[in-house]
């Protein structure tokens, strides 16, 4: 699930991603700003969901993937869109 807040004042939108896996040790998020190298860690929570608050640009769009256990790519059923990538898969996309 991505919920988006927007601010008036401010150049960009808060973004919660909240996501869950079965047997999801670890969470991360990859791809947001392009960057596909550093990921973000997202905290567990005590239902067993993983959460993260991430700011992104207003007016820009971001493709990106969740890796569970750093070994499992998924994507978020919630995003905006979806799209197929270079890998012959198909990344999350979240329109701010």
């Amino acid at each position: 699930m991505v919920q988006k807040t927007y601010y008036k004042t401010k150049d960009y939108c808060k973004v919660k991603f909240s996501f869950k896996a079965d047997e999801a040790e670890t969470i991360a998020i990859l791809g947001l700003n392009s960057d596909w190298k550093n990921s973000i860690t997202m905290s567990r929570k005590k239902d067993g969901s993983f959460s993260a608050d991430v700011n992104l640009p207003k007016d820009s769009t971001h493709q990106f993937k969740y890796l569970v256990n750093e070994t499992l790519w998924l994507n978020d059923p919630g995003a905006d869109q979806e799209v197929p990538n270079e890998f012959g898969g198909s990344n999350s996309v979240i329109v701010v």
